[in-house]
């Protein structure tokens, strides 16, 4: 592979239609902007000039944090291509539960098979991108939750800036279990509905991608990390994660903390009581991450080498806490009484 292919490589994801960057889905995002912006200014004179400074806002993608998360995406595309062959297999996940579904008694191979297709390949469809979309709740939520995971996670939360780039702004690490966490998720899914449909089942996709999440992209999905904050009813927001309810999520505000962990679907905040609507809040807000946190947004060594840091000292405090406190505890059981000096 010669350079220019090393390179072309390193920025396929903004040419690849089944990635949120893609070119494509940039533009549409930014066309949304722009029609919000002129409508909330009622067409007023110059409108449709200002709505485009305020998108292409130099402040914004020439900032310190935006040149950070420029350089993070190509350093992280280059780890990615050195541990991608080191991860565990989707084929090999589902191989084992294809097998394991067997040994359940109340199972058996296409027990659903008679249903028509088009209901199959809906039902899949639709439980693939449900059962991805918690997944990515669910280990959102634990990336805030426990210390060892928030210590990878504040890199995204460290921009003080946001643009479509920032979403690759993460660890990794953290990297790897996004990785890891997509590949059970599909080696689950894919599996189950081989066993119980049989093996004509397949997705509804547009250019290779699951239509929903072909249609989550269309809608203005890198709108979430953007500059421009558009609010949803309060009614849809209890479904949809809106681009300004992402805002609030990456807001320093104290009463914004552990908001809005949804990918797609607010459902699932409105289940574990995270959700936090946008009505009512301002769209001037700090992102970052507090005082308290020890962190840079712009310097890398810093970003890529502070959390490991981090992690050793609490893995190093809870080896302590539950192992050698215990041991000593424990040794002092077996120590010889003390002898009376009075006797």
């Amino acid at each position: 592979m010669d350079l220019l292919d090393q390179i072309a490589q390193i920025f396929a994801d903004f040419v690849n239609p089944k990635k949120r960057i893609f070119l494509g889905y940039i533009a549409l995002s930014a066309l949304i902007a722009l029609g919000f912006l002129v409508v909330r200014r009622k067409g007023a004179r110059g409108a449709w000039a200002q709505a485009v400074k305020q998108i292409l806002d130099p402040k914004v993608f020439l900032s310190r944090s935006a040149i950070a998360d420029y350089k993070i995406f190509v350093i992280n595309r280059l780890f990615s291509f050195l541990i991608s062959p080191l991860l565990l297999s989707q084929v090999g996940i589902a191989t084992a539960i294809y097998f394991a579904l067997h040994r359940v008694e109340f199972l058996h191979p296409g027990q659903f098979s008679t249903l028509n297709q088009p209901t199959i390949i809906a039902l899949f469809t639709l439980v693939l991108f449900v059962v991805d979309d918690f997944s990515k709740y669910l280990l959102h939520r634990w990336m805030h939750r426990f210390p060892l995971l928030w210590s990878l996670h504040k890199v995204h939360h460290s921009a003080t800036t946001l643009t479509p780039v920032t979403v690759y702004r993460v660890h990794p690490l953290e990297g790897v279990l996004y990785t890891l966490r997509s590949i059970v998720t599909q080696g689950s899914v894919i599996p189950l509905f081989y066993f119980l449909f049989g093996s004509d089942i397949s997705l509804y996709s547009v250019v290779g991608v699951n239509v929903l999440v072909f249609v989550f992209h269309v809608t203005g999905s890198n709108l979430r990390h953007s500059h421009i904050s558009i609010s949803y009813w309060p009614w849809l927001e209890h479904l949809f994660i809106s681009p300004a309810q992402h805002h609030l999520h990456h807001s320093t505000a104290e009463r914004h903390f552990d908001k809005n962990f949804g990918a797609a679907l607010a459902i699932w905040d409105w289940l574990f009581a995270s959700l936090h609507l946008s009505k009512g809040e301002t769209s001037d807000l700090t992102f970052g991450l507090d005082a308290r946190e020890n962190s840079s947004e712009a310097q890398l060594s810093v970003l890529y080498f502070q959390p490991l840091r981090d992690m050793a000292r609490i893995a190093k405090r809870l080896l302590r806490r539950l192992i050698l406190r215990p041991a000593l505890r424990l040794l002092a059981l077996f120590r010889p009484p003390r002898s009376d000096p009075k006797a």
